[in-house]
Order: structure tokens, then C-alpha cells, then sequence
């Protein structure tokens, strides 16, 4: 009895964190991931896009219709920007789900889908609970940068060719098991450090410091000074590692370690103008955690 009346107050406690945009969000995930239902509903096998047949796109273009549908009836226009989003990550998960099942050799790209979609997904959802004052469409991070977008298409073309030409190299199942728990490492790392920065944590490197801004060293902060970045350093990489691409994986490697080189001599920039000896302090004690990248250099 105790237990449920703690479980109750809990779900009355996070609901009150849940502010529409998110509540919104997460029934519309949760609606378009439901496509991994339709197997049940068709009586059809549980690897339904691996070979879906005419039954199997016409039942897919109807939850794709009907899930838009209840979304424009169930939402004003600002709502539903954010549920079709929503949505549209929980289609990919769904979908995900479905390459995944039995012995397809698409099944180690459904563990990428899912893996890649409930990333963008949580980045929204997360956001929305720590900090609903910066929320925004753009907390996706659909739409992070041309060259986000050119990434992870050339990785798309590079597993279609090489499953084409040489399909054996999409079945190291050993190696796209060690590429998805980089990515599960990584995701995880980020999300704690989301939730352990709080309000502090904000997709854009800020140039102000506001009245509650502070530097935050504990948990995931004790062990590294931008776990988010390493999180999303490993996580990266590992999508590549999963899908047995070799060419975007050297690439993603050199790419992301670039980009993160530069944001974090950018941030730590900020950091020391907001936070002066404080963070020089922590900087002496705390390494960044992103290999061959140690920050800003500070002259003495």
C-alpha cells in the first residue's frame, strides 16, 4: 500500500513536470511507434518490412494517414508542429523495432532507426523537463546543420552500397553489438548529463550569464568537464560501428572530434568569462573527457 501511494505520488510529481509540449510530445511518440504493432493486427510476422508485400504498404500508409489524422484533431497548429515531430521519431522507432525482429538482413539498420530516433526524441523530451524555458522545435535537433544532415545521409548510402556489393559486411553481428552499446553508453551519458546540469544545460552555448546560471561539477560533471559532449562523441561514432560502415565511421571519428574541439575551446571561453578562478580551478582537476582535447589554453 505504501508502495503504490509513493508510485502515485511520483506520477503526480512528474506529470507536474510535464508541461503540455511535452505530454504532447510523448503521446505522439508513443502513437507512431505503434506501427511495431501491426504484425499483431495483420497476423503477419513479426519482420513485416523486410518483406512487406502489398498488404504490408497498404496497412503502413493507413497508420501513417490515421496517426496524422488524430494528431490534426487533437491538436491546435503550435501542438502539432511538435506532435508530428514526435510522431514522425516514433514511426522510425516503430519501424525500427520491426527490421529488428527475426533474422532480417536489414535487422542491425532497425537497431540504428531506433537508436537514432529515441536519440532526437530524448533530446526533446529531456529538454522539456530540465529546462522548458529554452524548448523550442529546434530541441529535436532535427534540423541540427547541413553538415548533421549530409552525415548521416552519406551513412545511408554507404551501408545501402556495401549491403549490395559485399552484403556479407552488414552481418558482423559481434561488431554492431559493440557499436550499439557505444551507443547506449553515449545516449546515457548525455541524457545524465542533461538532467544533472538542470536548467543549466542549454543546446546553444549561451554569451550571458542569467541570475541562476551555475557551474555544476557534480555527478557525470565530477567525472568529465562536457559529458554531454562525450556522450554524443561516443554515440556517433557507434551508430557507424553498429552499421559496419567503415568509410563514415573514420569520417564520423575526424568529423565529430573537429566540431567538438571547437565548441569546447568556444564554451570554455564563456565559462571563464561567467565563472572566472572557479572553473579555472575545476579545469585543473577535471579532464574534458573527449581524447586529444584538453580546452581552451589560458595564459598565466
Amino acid at each position: 500500500m505504501a508502495a503504490a501511494e509513493a508510485a502515485g505520488r511520483w506520477w503526480r510529481w512528474r506529470r507536474g513536470r510535464l508541461g503540455r509540449e511535452a505530454r504532447a510530445s510523448l503521446a505522439a511518440f508513443l502513437l507512431g511507434a505503434s506501427v511495431a504493432a501491426l504484425p499483431l493486427a495483420l497476423g503477419s510476422p513479426p519482420a513485416l518490412l523486410a518483406a512487406p508485400g502489398l498488404r504490408g504498404r497498404l496497412a503502413l500508409a493507413l497508420h501513417v494517414a490515421a496517426v496524422n489524422a488524430a494528431l490534426l484533431l487533437l491538436y491546435p497548429r503550435p501542438l502539432y508542429k511538435i506532435a508530428i515531430r514526435a510522431a514522425f521519431l516514433g514511426f522510425a522507432f516503430g519501424c525500427g523495432l520491426l527490421l529488428s525482429a527475426g533474422r532480417s538482413a536489414w535487422r542491425h539498420f532497425g537497431w540504428y532507426m531506433c537508436s537514432l530516433s529515441l536519440f532526437h526524441y530524448s533530446e526533446y523530451l529531456v529538454t522539456a523537463i530540465n529546462n522548458p524555458r529554452s524548448l523550442s522545435l529546434d530541441s529535436f535537433l532535427l534540423n541540427h546543420s547541413f553538415e548533421y544532415n549530409l552525415a548521416a545521409l552519406s551513412s545511408w548510402v554507404e551501408f545501402t552500397l556495401e549491403k549490395l556489393l559485399l552484403p556479407e559486411m552488414k552481418q558482423i553481428t559481434w561488431l554492431s553489438t559493440v557499436g550499439l552499446l557505444m551507443v547506449i553508453f553515449g545516449d546515457c551519458l548525455r541524457k545524465a548529463a542533461m538532467l544533472t546540469a538542470g536548467s543549466n544545460f542549454n543546446h546553444i552555448v549561451q554569451n550571458e550569464k542569467s541570475d541562476t546560471h551555475t557551474l555544476v561539477t557534480s555527478g557525470v560533471y565530477g567525472w568529465f568537464r562536457h559529458p554531454s559532449y562525450v556522450g554524443w562523441f561516443y554515440w556517433s561514432i557507434g551508430t557507424q560501428v553498429l552499421l559496419c560502415n567503415p568509410i563514415c565511421m573514420v569520417g564520423y571519428t575526424l568529423a565529430s572530434w573537429r566540431f567538438f574541439r571547437e565548441r569546447v575551446e568556444e564554451e570554455e571561453i564563456t565559462l571563464i568569462h561567467f565563472f572566472g578562478e572557479e572553473y579555472l580551478e575545476y579545469k585543473r582537476k577535471v579532464p574534458s573527457g573527449l581524447p586529444f582535447i584538453r580546452g581552451v589554453k589560458v595564459e598565466l
